[in-house]
């Protein structure tokens, strides 16, 4: 039985083993086809290798983009901005003439802490942080679930 299972092991990707009933073992019962586990303590045991699964949490990768924030000038006074119900003048005046413009016509959005940029068809989410960014082109181009 262990040199079968042996010889079997090298086609174990490849093969499907079905069993058919015969005529001559009716008496094998199901223990004695049941095959080893691939352990240290099959004397037929094959190492495999082991595939790490790659991914961001995204927990942790929105926790960091809306700590990166802080560190702008011009993200930080749009994220007070939009908390407030109002408009404050003295805040949206902190800010460049660009984010200002982006501000007045309505072109950014806060949901959950993360901001927002609308354009005409599409809402992208802004990041400062460069390491966030190269992180998020990776997934989304470079991994291999991308």
């Amino acid at each position: 039985m262990l040199r079968w299972q042996i010889s079997i092991q090298g086609y174990r990707a490849n093969m499907t083993i079905v069993e058919k009933s015969g005529d001559i073992h009716k008496n094998a019962d199901g223990i004695s086809r049941w095959g080893l586990e691939n352990t240290l303590e099959n004397p037929a045991w094959v190492p495999q290798e082991e595939h790490h699964i790659e991914g961001i949490c995204v927990t942790e990768f929105f926790n960091k983009a809306r700590e990166s924030y802080k560190m702008d000038k011009n993200f930080h006074s749009l994220c007070k901005l939009l908390m407030k119900d109002c408009k404050d003048l003295s805040l949206s005046s902190k800010l460049d003439e660009v984010w200002k413009k982006a501000y007045d016509e309505g072109r950014s959005h806060l949901l959950d802490g993360i901001l927002y940029h609308r354009t005409k068809h599409t809402c992208l989410m802004a990041l400062t942080d460069r390491a966030l960014i190269k992180i998020i082109l990776h997934e989304c181009h470079d991994s291999v679930a991308a």
